[in-house]
């Protein structure tokens, strides 16, 4: 469980929102929840990580932090849970959203994560790497990823798949930000991606507050208005620390 410093009633609630994709996929796909956000105020920024290395897109989420003008929630998809996971120690980070998302604690990594998946877990259809890139099986890619949204659209993120560098899953956490922010976890209860079992786990080892919802790998796509209310949730979440 987590030591999370004691919220301050009189701090302003957080009105800006950075959105952190995960692998194989890009920042467009945060345009619903983009999109809900923006009518109802806050100020959003999207991270397009180069998912070449865990330092790297923890250095392309820091640029977008440093243009943030106040406290900031700062949200992650998938392995986009380990980058807000280190990204998240910056000052104006006030909690941390985790949607179906990993989340490593000190020298964790994505890979030593998923080294030992539960029994009967699903297997993601991940090809072998080439080139120090990893893919999933454009075929099998909306069953494991994307069921429950329209094959076209599934489709289209099966054939528009960004290459996961090997070396962005190998990168390890050195201080998980979780340890010292509140954090929230939104579980896809269909996820074929990362096993709702781990998913819970990872969330009740942070001390994160938890909601579940029907979904897929991609529930961040198909349900952005279960993400907006976890989000909104975590924006009131201001921790007692300096946000300047």
């Amino acid at each position: 469980m987590s030591t999370v410093p004691e919220a301050r009633s009189t701090a302003p609630e957080a009105r800006n929102v950075v959105l952190v994709h995960g692998g194989f996929v890009d920042g467009s796909g945060w345009k619903g929840v983009y999109d809900l956000l923006r009518a109802d105020g806050y100020n959003v920024g999207v991270v397009q990580n180069p998912t070449l290395s865990l330092e790297g897109d923890v250095a392309a989420t820091r640029r977008i932090l440093d243009a943030q003008d106040g406290p900031t929630v700062l949200v992650g998809h998938s392995y986009g849970g380990a980058v807000i996971s280190e990204a998240g120690n910056h000052e104006k980070v006030t909690a941390l959203v985790y949607v179906a998302a990993f989340v490593p604690d000190k020298d964790e990594s994505v890979s030593t994560l998923i080294a030992d998946p539960p029994p009967g877990a699903p297997v993601p259809p991940i090809l072998a790497p080439v080139g120090g890139f990893l893919f999933l099986d454009r075929e099998k890619f909306a069953a494991s990823f994307a069921g429950d949204l329209p094959s076209d659209e599934a489709r289209f993120l099966a054939d528009s798949q960004v290459p996961w560098g090997v070396d962005a899953l190998g990168g390890t956490v050195t201080q998980p930000a979780w340890r010292a922010k509140p954090s929230f976890y939104l579980v896809a209860a269909d996820d074929r991606m990362i096993p709702p079992p781990a998913q819970r786990a990872m969330a009740e080892r942070a001390g994160a507050t938890v909601a579940e919802t029907g979904g897929s790998h991609a529930v961040y796509v198909s349900k952005p208005g279960e993400v907006v209310a976890i989000v909104k949730k975590a924006a009131s979440a201001v921790f007692s620390g300096d946000t300047e």
